[in-house]
């Protein structure tokens, strides 16, 4: 009788360090190895003895073939498994620009280190979705829109260490917001809570980045924005061309889509001061202009102007004008996102989907997000982009603002 040939199963052993059980990212790997119709034997486990102390896992997963294997290991590096192996990285030539070679290495936003002549370097300016590129003698997150002929990526899946953020240490004193806002006392709390954050971010000479849809102006949450600006709690303000064009309706007319911000009254023929306002800018040049003409006296874009605090407005098909400030090179206006995001410690995302999903895309995963949103999709949205530091606030922007303004005014 012929032996029947059995086809050996295909293995590797994967390392991991870190607060593996209190961030529930073991869990996480043991599923992914089922996932994909693997098994796995743990091999060592040591538990950190104190909530400081880092635990370890050395695990030998098995996969029935060697797609199922690759997959999976892309997923467990992902959660900060790394190959026992301890080979370096490999890396090929990019032979034209924007085309890299197909099994390019797609990052996280987690922290990532690569290994190279045996030596672990971490990833410079980490984002997720961005290759990995050797210049200067460092490994470089960057998109794959501006990788070009020669550069040295990174492909495969060795010598790459993901080290995913843990859970906050101090994650009681947010633990309300898991649930979501449904009081005006759970509110205040939150409120302080962000408060307490910007003025330990402020003291630390770390950037707050405020990202804000036009539901800001809407809700009257621009005068409160104003005034964070004015008292030094903003390091940029990025937005879409909608927030520019009725803050300045508001500051130079007094409404916001035509509605009365006194009264909530619709003015008549109201439908048309938006495009009043664009007008007038483009007549003053710029919203700088305005601003030095006496035409823009007020709002938020007023106060990064006279505070030189930067401003991005990103355009979109359906603007109005845009103004003239606007960015509608969509490339350029993510360059732009991405040059104020930079050093960015804290960032509040009110009221936009759209931006503050773009932006969550572009941040790396340790930077502290606080999502207030009327919509308790846009927080969840967010947070599943990826961060650890996703906090989300349900509740009305406008009001949240005045509140957060004015505990800020009341000092420490």
């Amino acid at each position: 009788m012929t032996k029947k040939h059995v086809k050996p199963s295909l293995q590797e052993v994967v390392e991991a360090e870190g607060h593996l059980i209190d961030s529930h990212i073991m869990e996480q790997i043991f599923d992914t190895v089922v996932e994909y119709h693997g098994r796995f034997e743990v091999e060592h486990f040591h538990i950190g003895r104190t909530n400081s102390d880092p635990s370890r896992l050395r695990l030998r997963v098995e996969a029935p073939t060697p797609d199922d294997l690759e997959k999976m290991l892309g997923q467990l590096i992902g959660l900060g498994c790394t190959p026992a192996d301890g080979s370096d990285a490999d890396f090929e030539s990019v032979e034209r620009d924007r085309c890299a070679p197909e099994d390019f290495y797609s990052t996280t936003n987690h922290r990532t280190l690569v290994r190279r002549n045996g030596e672990w370097l971490a990833v410079e300016n980490q984002r997720m979705d961005a290759l990995i590129v050797w210049s200067e003698g460092k490994p470089w997150a960057r998109r794959l829109r501006d990788i070009k002929a020669g550069d040295e990526v990174v492909v495969g899946m060795r010598g790459i260490r993901v080290i995913p953020e843990s859970k906050e240490r101090d994650r009681l004193a947010f633990a309300f917001m898991s649930n979501g806002i449904s009081s005006e006392r759970q509110v205040d709390t939150a409120v302080r809570q962000t408060a307490a954050m910007m003025r330990i971010a402020k003291e630390a000479g770390q950037k707050i980045v405020i990202v804000a849809g036009p539901v800001v102006v809407h809700t009257g949450g621009a005068k409160s924005i104003a005034g964070l600006i004015r008292k030094g709690y903003v390091g940029a303000v990025l937005a879409g061309n909608a927030l520019g064009v009725h803050d300045a309706e508001a500051a130079m007319i007094g409404t916001s889509l035509g509605v009365r911000l006194s009264d909530g009254r619709q003015e008549e023929h109201g439908h048309r001061n938006h495009m009043r306002a664009i007008n007038a800018i483009y007549h003053a040049g710029s919203i700088a202009g305005a601003v030095h003409g006496g035409q823009l006296t007020k709002g938020i874009l007023y106060e990064c102007v006279t505070g030189n605090v930067p401003f991005v407005l990103a355009g979109s098909l359906r603007d109005d004008g845009p103004l003239p400030d606007t960015i509608t090179d969509m490339n350029a206006a993510q360059d732009a996102y991405a040059t104020h995001l930079r050093g960015a410690g804290l960032v509040l995302c009110l009221g936009s989907m759209l931006h503050s999903i773009a932006v969550g895309n572009m941040l790396p995963s340790w930077v502290k997000t606080v999502c207030v949103d009327i919509n308790p999709a846009v927080a969840t949205k967010l947070s599943d982009r990826g961060t650890g530091q996703a906090l989300g606030v349900v509740t009305d922007v406008g009001m949240f603002l005045e509140l957060l303004d004015k505990n800020l005014g009341e000092g420490k």
